[in-house]
């Protein structure tokens, strides 16, 4: 029986831990925190949106980088494989909008157990508060994990300690450091899925929620990105859904060279917007454009729009000119947004960036540099948007690299 030791308690480990056991390994787990799956207790709000029910190839739409590499893993373990897994090991679970997947306890703790308790039915051997210092080469077909308490030899070491987000819960690097001691290529990390800062005083504008907007970024005169959606004002910019997609999207990129801008009206073409604009200026003719505008917008906007357009918003709307509602059309249509930085990993959902995917076997989540060593989950250069596609990229590539790694032992120890 081959020895498998998977760094890494989180959603990927444990999935790799718990495939490996029922492959017929002896697996170790190692978690250097107190417990299992500290990151998984504070997804989806506390609820853990743990997957997302829909077909492979409609997931890998959603697919933010490495949508080719995860093809064979996610037909391998999809969405419905996972659903059926959380059932088998008495985790009911719920879809609700968006093909999102919840636990119908609404507790995220309950999916660490339900895994847990996968991991303990095929004899996985789990150890906390197990700090991996260094993977050492024991001889070259078999490698040396060397904790604080010890030293653990087996002959396949899976490496899923998660990136750099939510340094909190123990993704501080490790598995990028072990990587780059391997000879690794790391592609550089930034946070993905986080609220995004901008330049000016937002402080005014600060929990003001819009929905049913459409947000745009350009580069180049080229739309990069254009969702519409959901987003929120906050103390240092925006945030919300739109805005952690667009984090995605444009996180990798100079934002010096990108033009941000919200359509407030996308549900209205400009000509039919202005014959709206046309007839609230006509009906309310002997009012303040302070007080016209609410009724096209949040309270807490009518000020920053106005001055955008350049308007007195103490102007009647009766002296409001041509030129002026032309301006106003184009604010209420491409109202700008200036971004100046990403917020930092300790507010971002996932981590892009990782391991760079050359050099790893899309099938075993091997290392085709250090043979016996598998990477699983976000330590890898694959990230995804929300809605239970990056925790499902964890748990198909923790389900592949378990196997790999079980084989891989099993060949070598007998």
């Amino acid at each position: 029986m081959g020895r498998v030791v998977v760094i890494g308690g989180g959603a990927a480990g444990l999935m790799a831990a718990y495939a490996a056991g029922s492959r017929g390994a002896q697996v170790t787990l190692l978690e250097r925190n107190e417990k299992l799956g500290k990151k998984i207790y504070i997804t989806g709000k506390g609820r853990c949106n743990l997957t997302n029910d829909c077909p492979p190839d409609e997931f890998l739409e959603n697919v933010v980088r490495g949508g080719k590499f995860l093809t064979g893993a996610l037909w391998a373990f999809s969405p419905e494989d996972m659903i059926s897994m959380c059932e088998r090991f008495s985790l009911p679970v719920k879809v609700e909008r968006g093909n999102r997947v919840f636990p119908v306890s609404d507790h995220a703790s309950d999916v660490t157990k339900m895994l847990e308790r996968a991991c303990l039915s095929v004899g996985v051997a789990i150890k906390l508060q197990e700090y991996v210092k260094e993977i050492g080469v024991l001889h070259s077909t078999m490698r040396d994990i060397i904790t604080q308490n010890g030293v653990y030899p087996c002959e396949s070491v899976v490496i899923a300690t998660g990136g750099l987000s939510y340094p909190s819960t123990g993704s501080t690097g490790d598995g990028l450091r072990f990587a780059k001691s391997l000879g690794h290529k790391i592609a550089p990390c930034v946070p993905s899925l986080v609220g995004l800062n901008c330049k000016g005083d937002f402080s005014s504008l600060q929990g003001v929620s819009l929905k049913n907007v459409c947000l745009y970024a350009t580069r180049g005169g080229k739309v990069i990105f254009s969702e519409q959606g959901e987003m929120l004002f906050t103390h240092y910019g925006i945030s919300g859904p739109l805005v952690l997609s667009l984090s995605a999207r444009i996180n990798r990129l100079p934002f010096a060279e990108l033009t941000t801008f919200i359509d407030f009206k996308p549900a209205l073409d400009r000509e039919t917007l202005d014959a709206r604009l046309v007839r609230d200026l006509k009906e309310r003719k002997n009012e303040q454009m302070k007080n016209v505008v609410r009724g096209l917008l949040p309270s807490a906007l009518c000020l920053p729009v106005l001055k955008e357009a350049g308007i007195d918003p103490f102007k009647q709307a009766n002296a409001v000119t041509r030129e002026e509602r032309a301006r106003l059309l184009d604010t209420l249509k491409y109202f700008p947004i200036v971004l100046t930085s990403l917020r930092g990993f300790e507010e971002a959902v996932v981590t892009s960036g990782g391991v760079e995917l050359k050099d790893v076997s899309s099938k075993k989540m091997e290392s085709k540099l250090a043979p016996g060593v598998f990477f699983a989950g976000e330590v890898l250069d694959v990230d995804a948007f929300t809605g239970g596609f990056n925790l499902q990229i964890a748990f198909s590539t923790g389900m592949a690299a378990g196997i790999a790694a079980a084989r891989h032992a099993g060949k070598i120890s007998e």
